[in-house]
């Protein structure tokens, strides 16, 4: 299974970037598709994941209204839409991939891409 991430990269606060995790390696049909975060000296944390059956959908509280996630079945890739980025969303973005319902816990997450750099200037 390989995790792709992209679309990460410097914006001024206010804007929007996309960034999207191309999936490959099996099919992910009863898997929960993940994004994470992690800032410098912080552990890592939950933003927002997707089931690939059914397209159901979870945000973080601090990210709600601001970040929407999608996927695309044809692609296989989950979007994370940021936008109306603040500069404490500065992190390195992961997507993941699990087998299981424990959407918002890193632990369960079975697969990880390599992140991608997200920088919000003020």
């Amino acid at each position: 299974v390989q995790l792709q991430a992209s679309g990460g990269g410097l914006v001024q606060a206010g804007g929007s970037l996309r960034l999207s995790c191309a999936a490959s390696g099996r099919t992910f049909s009863g898997y929960v598709m993940g994004w994470f975060r992690q800032a410098p000296g912080k552990e890592r944390e939950f933003v927002a994941a997707i089931r690939w059956t059914g397209g159901s959908t979870y945000i973080a509280d601090d990210v709600r209204g601001r970040f929407t996630i999608s996927r695309d079945n044809a692609k296989n890739t989950v979007d994370l839409q940021l936008n109306s980025l603040k500069p404490e969303d500065t992190a390195v973005y992961y997507c993941a991939a699990q087998f299981g319902w424990y959407y918002s816990d890193s632990a369960r997450y079975d697969y990880w891409g390599q992140g991608t750099q997200v920088t919000v200037s003020s």
